[in-house]
């Protein structure tokens, strides 16, 4: 069940382009980005023991469609050595509001037999700007969670501020419910400093209220991203 999902998930998220309609290639819009992180955290955990991890993706938008792909380097403690996302959705506008709904499928590479880490979500989003400040509420749900759980949803709200140019100070809340594993509570805090158009620095705040977890403690995590 895990694999077939996984692959409707990632033909799902390439189909998102085609659907656009019979676009030409110079209706593509193309943007890549590479990252190194002090750690990478998802959600409050570490995923690279932390420890360095390297990070780079690509999107490409056809109107309101988007596809993309992003991979990090992640530790697990065993033989998993990258985490690769394939995603694609539709975004609008409503009301003020800007809407994203879409699908992310997340897949390891050499992960251990059975680990059953490969799983997907489906995604709603939705964000208002107001002046400098923006606003948003994102709900995330999978069928098949990453290795025992199974059913699992992730709720979350997130402001940004700029209030000065080229710094964003942003923070968000969020409470991940998983049916086999323990429910808790994740937030972080942090400001980017575009120092380029294409070079930015980010430091943030990441915890949880998980208890006697290491990997979820209290962490600050420094990553340099470009742009291009």
């Amino acid at each position: 069940m895990r694999l077939q999902t996984s692959c409707a998930a990632l033909a799902a998220a390439l189909a998102t382009l085609t659907a656009a309609g019979a676009a030409s290639a110079q209706d593509v819009e193309w943007a890549f980005n590479a990252a190194a992180t002090s750690d990478y955290v998802f959600r409050g955990a570490s995923q690279s023991d932390e420890s360095l991890a390297m990070q780079g993706g690509v999107d490409a938008t056809i109107g309101g469609f988007y596809a993309g792909g992003w991979a990090s380097s992640v530790d697990f403690g065993d033989d998993t050595s990258a985490e690769i996302d394939a995603y694609g959705g539709y975004r609008a506008e409503a009301g003020g509001f800007a809407l994203d709904v879409g699908v992310v499928g997340y897949f390891y590479v050499n992960a251990p037999g059975g680990a059953d880490y490969d799983y997907v979500e489906y995604k709603a989003a939705a964000s208002r700007a107001v002046g400098p400040l923006t606003a948003g509420v994102a709900v995330y749900y999978s069928p098949d969670f990453f290795g025992a759980d199974e059913t699992a949803t992730y709720v979350e709200g997130n402001l940004a501020v700029t209030p000065i140019d080229k710094v964003t100070v942003s923070g968000a809340v969020g409470k991940q419910w998983l049916d086999v594993t323990g429910d808790y509570v994740t937030w972080n805090v942090g400001a980017a400093y575009a120092i380029t158009d294409n070079l930015v620095f980010d430091l943030r705040y990441h915890d949880t209220d998980v208890d006697n977890a290491p990997l979820y403690d209290g962490r600050v995590a420094a990553t340099l991203k470009v742009l291009f």
